[in-house]
């Protein structure tokens, strides 16, 4: 797990967040590829801190890459989770009518 600074100043310790999904991934016969990057080499984990706010840790397979968080709106996260197959946590339960058509 990891600690990041964010730009309002916030410490962010993935170690200590309420819940973390990770991507979905599919086999392309020679690699496994992310669903939420499109790539081998790029990754992304979307967590809840314990205040409740969703962040997505954007991770890379190439040595000397520097890894990162960004802050993701509750609609973002809800949409990250359903494109990845997850269910919806139960706070963010009602956007899903809003998100899938």
């Amino acid at each position: 797990m990891s600690k990041y600074r964010m730009d309002d100043g916030s410490i962010i310790d993935t170690e200590r967040a309420s819940g973390n999904w990770c991507e979905d991934s599919f086999w392309n016969g020679s690699n496994h590829i992310s669903r939420a990057t499109g790539g081998q080499w790029d990754h992304q984990r979307l967590y809840r801190s314990r205040k409740g706010r969703y962040y997505i840790e954007h991770t890379n397979n190439w040595e000397g890459s520097r890894n990162h968080v960004e802050w993701a709106s509750r609609e973002e996260a809800a949409r990250w989770l359903l494109s990845q197959s997850h269910d919806l946590p139960e706070d963010l339960a009602e956007l899903e009518a809003q998100i899938v058509e």
